[in-house]
């Protein structure tokens, strides 16, 4: 007969098979119980595990006998438990695979949970990231005028909660870094679009800034520039005062940058000063009104399109000559066609009786 087993016997090759709890390394339990504070993780032969409230954020969704991932904060308490940490084994798991989705070049797809003037903040499996403003993609980059931070903030807040394709662009877990691209996700599309781009190509956008140089236009993901002096014939002051943020418009590609679209609007139209310019010629007389007075000279409206430039030279000899003692904004007055050069749409004015032999 085999000679039995005594109780102390057991438990000495049990205890030489259980594996010792160490600090910082992770285990996996079964969740025996759910209290208001804390939550209760059965480990088997290592016993039994405590998850805090500090923790409660993690533990709201779990159920009693979910297998669940913990690490190894402190290997025994008071009570005989171990304390866990659900979120650290979280991150820790996280972080392997954030190295492993950046080393890939995967594009991935995240949701913003906060945001602040400087891009918007991201969380990975479990690991905390950050979406730079300079890292957005043309549809969502908060172009406004100026330096208008609040209304920055305030595009970022609308990106809350949506859904967004990027890739990662940095990790480090050392110093907790992690920085996420719009840019590079939608990169690899965006230059198979413009392959399909050419310079007079006329494209539909969506006006995405408004500031005092011009005009920025989303053209299906590619950024597109009008500048001011691209956005209508006349004279323009305030590009505000043609679109607002939001417009769809039609423009014309007049250059293809690297990454972005240099566009006109006012070429989709012809030009009315080269039609009206026709109907002067040298030694014409014209009039005109006032619209600008400058220290060398004065510009003058001559037709609805036209205008044209009175030279202080033409207004007398010597250092004292003040074109703003000549004349006076927006009042009216005749002139004298000195010269036309429509390459450069530049026409010379001059008073009557001041014409030149």
């Amino acid at each position: 007969m085999a000679k039995a087993t005594t109780m102390d016997e057991l438990l000495a090759a049990e205890g030489d098979s259980v594996k010792q709890l160490t600090v910082g390394e992770p285990v996996v339990g079964t969740v025996l119980s759910i209290r208001k504070h804390e939550v209760l993780v059965d480990l088997g032969a290592q016993g039994v595990g405590l998850v805090p409230r500090r923790e409660v954020g993690f533990y709201r969704n779990l159920n009693i006998g979910d297998e669940v991932m913990a690490s190894i904060v402190e290997t025994e308490l008071d009570n005989g438990y171990s304390l866990l940490s659900l979120r650290k084994a979280v991150k820790d798991r996280g972080w392997d695979e954030v190295l492993a989705t950046m080393e890939s070049g995967k594009i991935i797809e995240v949701s913003p949970y906060d945001a602040n003037r400087g891009g918007l903040l991201v969380e990975y499996d479990g690991v905390r990231g950050f979406l730079p403003v300079s890292q957005l993609s043309a549809e969502h980059y908060p172009r406004v005028g100026g330096s208008d931070k609040d209304e920055i903030l305030q595009r970022l807040n609308a990106l809350i909660g949506k859904k967004l394709a990027v890739r990662i662009l940095d990790c480090d877990r050392k110093s907790n870094k992690l920085i996420f691209s719009e840019k590079e996700a939608i990169k690899d599309g965006l230059a198979a679009r413009f392959e399909k781009l050419a310079v007079g190509d006329k494209v539909k956008g969506v006006v995405t800034g408004v500031v005092d140089f011009g005009v920025f236009v989303n053209v299906e993901g590619i950024e597109g520039l009008v500048h001011i002096s691209e956005i209508s014939w006349e004279r323009v002051s305030n590009p505000s005062d043609y679109v607002k943020v939001g417009d769809t418009i039609e423009t014309k590609i007049i250059a293809i940058d690297k990454d972005r679209l240099s566009l006109s609007i006012k070429q989709l139209t012809e030009d009315p000063w080269m039609a009206e310019v026709d109907q002067f010629k040298s030694g014409d007389n014209v009039e005109g009104m006032i619209t600008r007075i400058t220290p060398f000279g004065a510009f003058v409206q001559i037709s609805p399109s036209v205008e044209a430039l009175v030279h202080v030279s033409e207004l007398g000899s010597g250092d004292d000559v003040d074109p703003e003692k000549v004349f006076t904004l927006n009042e009216r007055k005749a002139f004298v066609v000195l010269d036309i050069e429509k390459e450069s749409r530049k026409i010379s004015l001059s008073l009557p009786g001041k014409t030149k032999k």
